[in-house]
């Protein structure tokens, strides 16, 4: 057994890298351009220190914030459609849903309380997500490798794609990010420290990761891998450890376990008919988990290799002194923390690839976004730099920073809604929902006799359409009242229904959208009879 003598002093608590109280600023219209973000870097570089401290680090985050959501406002057209599934949602709160367990929708339930069903709120949260899970993996790496290395690292993290042009996203993936994180900071705490309380921590971490979405066994997996990397087996208070761990995550999800019991395993399910359970045959296992490891390090991840590769020119090629007198973090355990970085960097990569392999899952993209930050520290602890970062002057990476993200700028305006080029134009931040609207909502109402208080259809485009209406109405997704319990079949019998389609022809009683809207038709079911409750307030949610 390698673990070190119980040592809690090296090691900061991480309650204080993850408040979610962090400051964001506030969604506009304005278009952030390469004065605005050359500003926000001569202010960070100004406050730069030779040693950065969580102060820095935070206002570095909201800075980053700044810049960021703006431009992403500026350049959807209509909310990402992750985050109009989150309001379609939250307008009741259950114990899971037909696609996902229900922690991103509790946690979304408050703000809209406070700030209203809009896109807006839901930008905000997801940028305080990802952001705290960069603050959680700095406050980690700055006790194993010293805050310079750390603040590289989340430097580098920032550039991955996910988690800048995809920054206002609302989705579990994002909720689940700062519980991937805090999962390897507790494990590497409960081997330290060797006490019970960082296997509980872990446990409550694993069991909210769980609520968030289910893909946080990949990270069990990881903490299992380095146990046994560890030969945990041998000692007892590992085992007990780790056992204390299991059964605190059991226990905080087991009344979603009973929902999904009672509900037919609704989530499973449709994890097993959407890609998991494809079986995909032959080449086609090959192709996808080929396709699917390139698009996370070559794809999205290929700004942050970028990145690095610029931090290490800038040093190779500075005037500096002998590198024996460098000054050098002091590493804990090097040995082990190397180790766990690993582990933790490499088993989402490899275990989702053998899925793909073995299982023959349809590996979607965007299963990367909770753990490829963590594949950034893994890496810097590859190669015969690793131990040169810490050693890098922070006013070069953040030169080498600013130039990254002014290209990833420079290409979201391209492919912006609202720009002068417009690539991309089939994509969903170009749906017009307002114009969706304008086409169909007067004539609904006249037909429905009055306010729509329930669209039905697929849920992107219900839901778009939705939060563009002052009824606010109720979204019945599929026209199906099992998988939308929000919605009381008796209101869509007296208030009437406005229901969507999207076929390449219109079946019978549907009628054309437009032209801008091609293959999207709509009609209304018309109600029983107008109550009291069809007429009054918008619909509130519950």
């Amino acid at each position: 057994m390698h673990s070190p003598p119980a040592d809690t002093a090296s090691t900061p608590s991480l309650s204080e890298a993850a408040d979610p109280s962090v400051p964001v600023s506030r969604i506009g219209a304005a278009r952030p351009d390469g004065a605005h973000l050359a500003a926000v870097l001569r202010h960070a570089m100004a406050a730069c220190s030779p040693r950065p401290d969580g102060v820095w680090l935070t206002l570095l985050l909201v800075l980053f914030a700044a810049v960021w959501l703006p431009h992403l406002a500026h350049s959807s057209l209509v909310p990402p459609t992750d985050n109009i599934e989150q309001l379609t949602w939250v307008r009741s709160l259950e114990w899971g849903y037909y696609k996902h367990p229900p922690l991103p929708t509790w946690v979304l339930w408050l703000p809209v309380q406070a700030l209203g069903l809009s896109g807006a709120t839901t930008y905000v949260l997801g940028a305080i997500f990802a952001l705290a899970a960069m603050g959680v993996l700095w406050r980690f790496l700055a006790a194993l490798r010293g805050p310079v290395h750390a603040t590289i690292a989340v430097l580098a993290a920032l550039c991955i794609t996910y988690y800048n042009g995809r920054l206002y996203y609302y989705n579990h993936e994002v909720v689940l990010m700062p519980f991937a994180v805090a999962s390897a900071a507790f494990t590497w705490k409960a081997f330290c420290t060797r006490q019970s309380r960082w296997w509980l921590a872990l446990g409550v971490c694993l069991g909210l990761g769980a609520l968030a979405k289910y893909h946080i066994a990949v990270m069990a997996l990881a903490i299992i891998v380095f146990w046994g990397w560890q030969r945990g087996w041998r000692d007892t208070s590992h085992r007990r450890g780790l056992l204390l761990a299991m059964v605190t995550a059991l226990a905080l999800v087991s009344p979603h376990l009973y929902w999904l019991w009672y509900n037919d395993l609704g989530p499973i399910r449709y994890a097993m008919e959407s890609s998991l359970g494809l079986d995909l045959q032959g080449a086609s296992r090959w192709s996808g988990s080929a396709r699917w490891l390139v698009d996370q390090l070559l794809n999205r991840a290929l700004p942050a290799w970028l990145f690095l590769l610029l931090a290490l020119w800038a040093f190779e090629r500075a005037a500096r002194p002998d590198p024996a007198h460098h000054p050098t973090a002091v590493v804990v355990d090097a040995g082990m923390s190397r180790c766990l970085l690993l582990c933790f960097g490499a088993t989402p990569l490899v275990f989702t690839c053998a899925l793909g392999l073995f299982v023959g899952a349809d590996l979607q993209l965007h299963w990367g976004a909770p753990f490829l930050l963590l594949a950034v520290p893994a890496a810097m602890e590859l190669g015969r730099w690793r131990r040169l970062w810490s050693a890098i002057s922070l006013r070069s990476a953040l030169k080498a920073f600013g130039l990254v993200q002014l290209l990833l700028l420079l290409w979201g305006q391209m492919i912006s809604a609202n720009g002068e080029v417009r690539w991309q134009r089939h994509h969903w931040r170009n749906f017009d929902a307002q114009g969706l609207a304008d086409a169909v909502a007067p004539a609904a109402r006249i037909e429905l006799g009055g306010p729509i208080r329930v669209v039905a259809g697929p849920p992107a485009e219900a839901g778009a359409l939705a939060l563009r209406l002052p009824e606010q109405p109720l979204v019945l997704i599929h026209g199906r009242f099992d998988i939308s319990p929000w919605v009381d079949k008796k209101l869509a019998e007296e208030c009437g229904v406005l229901e969507l389609s999207r076929a390449a022809a219109p079946d019978v009683g549907y009628r054309p959208v437009g032209d801008n809207f091609p293959g999207l038709h709509w009609r209304v079911i018309a109600p029983a009879s107008i109550s009291a409750r069809c007429t009054g307030q918008p619909n509130v949610t519950h």
